[in-house]
C-alpha cells in the first residue's frame, strides 16, 4: 500500500459527518500532520471535536454550512459520511453547487456509501460490477445519493460500507450491556469490516485516485451474527445468550430490514488496486484486538 504520510504533503481534509467511521479517518490524518475540518450536528460534538483540533460548522438539512466556499478553498480533499434522507443527500442538496466549483483544486473527494446498494442476493457473492438492485427504502435512498456524487463535477470515489464495528462499538459491548441477542435466520450472513481498517481503505484511496471509482469495504469472513455474538460470549468468559428463531425474534423495523439482505460481498478491488492488506480481515482477530486494546 502506498504510503500517504511519504508520498506528499500534509493536506487538508473537509469531512460532512465527523461521525465514528470519519473520526478514526481525521485522528490518523492528524497524526501525520494533516489539518482537518468539517461538520458534526451538535453543539457538544463541536466542542469535542475543537477540543481535538478539529475545527467544525454545524450541519444539517435546516442548517447549511456558512461561507462553504470559504472552507473549500482551503481543503485538498473532501470526504462526506452524510446519509441520505427521504428528500435525497443534504450535502448535494444544500452544497452540490459549490463542491462542483471547488473541485478543480481537490485532490480527492470521497463518499461513505453502504453495500446496501446491492440488495438481497440469497447468499451470493457480489463485487463492484455486480448489478445495483437494492431492496429496501433505505437502500435506494444510498444508490440515488451514489449517482448523486458520481455525477459531480469531479466524480467521487464510493465506498460500500459492510457493518461497521470497532473500539466502543462491537458485539463485546453488547453482551456486557446484556443488550446482545442471538438471532438465527437460517443460511443468513452479513459482511462486516473494523473501523480501523475503514481508514486504512480511505487513506489507500487518497495516495492513488481513482475518480469514480467505487470499493466494497468489508473483511474476508461473511458470518451469520449469532456466531459473532458467540465468540465476543467466548472472549469474555460469559454464557452465550439462547438462540432465538428470526420468525420468532421480536425486532424494530430498523433491526429486521437489515434481515432482508443476504450476500456476501468482495473485496479483491482494494486489495488489487489500492494494495490494502487488512489489519482485521476477520471478526476473531477483530474482536481480540479491540478487546486487547481494553474496549
Amino acid at each position: 500500500m502506498i504510503d500517504l504520510a511519504r508520498t506528499s504533503q500534509p493536506g487538508h481534509l473537509f469531512c460532512f459527518g465527523l461521525g465514528y467511521s470519519a473520526r478514526h479517518l481525521a485522528d490518523r490524518l492528524l497524526a501525520m500532520g494533516w489539518r482537518v475540518s468539517g461538520t458534526c450536528r451538535s453543539a457538544e460534538k463541536q466542542t469535542a471535536l475543537r477540543e481535538a483540533s478539529i475545527t467544525a460548522e454545524i450541519f444539517d438539512r435546516d442548517h447549511p454550512v456558512t461561507d462553504l466556499a470559504r472552507h473549500l478553498a482551503a481543503a485538498t480533499h473532501l470526504l462526506s459520511s452524510v446519509p441520505p434522507d427521504a428528500a435525497g443527500d443534504p450535502v448535494i442538496d444544500l452544497h452540490g453547487a459549490e463542491i462542483d466549483r471547488a473541485s478543480p483544486h481537490l485532490a480527492w473527494i470521497g463518499y461513505l456509501s453502504t453495500t446496501g446498494v446491492y440488495g438481497d442476493r440469497g447468499g451470493d457473492w457480489v463485487d463492484e460490477s455486480s448489478a445495483l438492485s437494492p431492496s429496501g427504502e433505505r437502500g435506494m435512498r444510498r444508490l440515488l445519493a451514489e449517482r448523486a456524487w458520481l455525477a459531480r463535477a469531479q466524480p467521487a470515489h464510493l465506498f460500500r460500507l459492510a457493518g461497521i464495528y470497532g473500539p466502543g462499538s462491537s458485539a463485546l459491548d453488547t453482551v456486557r450491556a446484556g443488550r446482545a441477542r442471538r438471532v438465527v435466520k437460517p443460511g443468513q450472513v452479513f459482511s462486516r469490516i473494523h473501523v480501523d481498517d475503514i481508514a486504512r481503505v480511505l487513506l489507500a484511496s487518497m495516495a492513488r485516485p481513482n475518480p469514480g471509482a467505487a470499493y466494497n469495504v468489508c473483511d474476508d469472513d461473511p458470518a451469520p451474527p449469532a456466531d459473532v455474538v458467540s465468540y465476543a460470549c467466548d472472549l469474555l468468559g460469559v454464557t452465550p445468550p439462547p438462540e432465538v428463531p428470526y420468525d420468532q425474534a421480536d425486532l424494530s423495523p430498523m433491526a429486521r430490514s437489515f434481515y432482508d439482505d443476504n450476500k456476501r460481498c468482495r473485496n479483491d478491488r482494494i486489495k488489487r488496486e489500492l494494495g490494502v492488506t487488512l489489519a482485521f480481515p476477520d471478526y476473531r482477530r477483530g474482536l481480540q484486538a479491540i478487546l486487547g486494546a481494553g474496549f
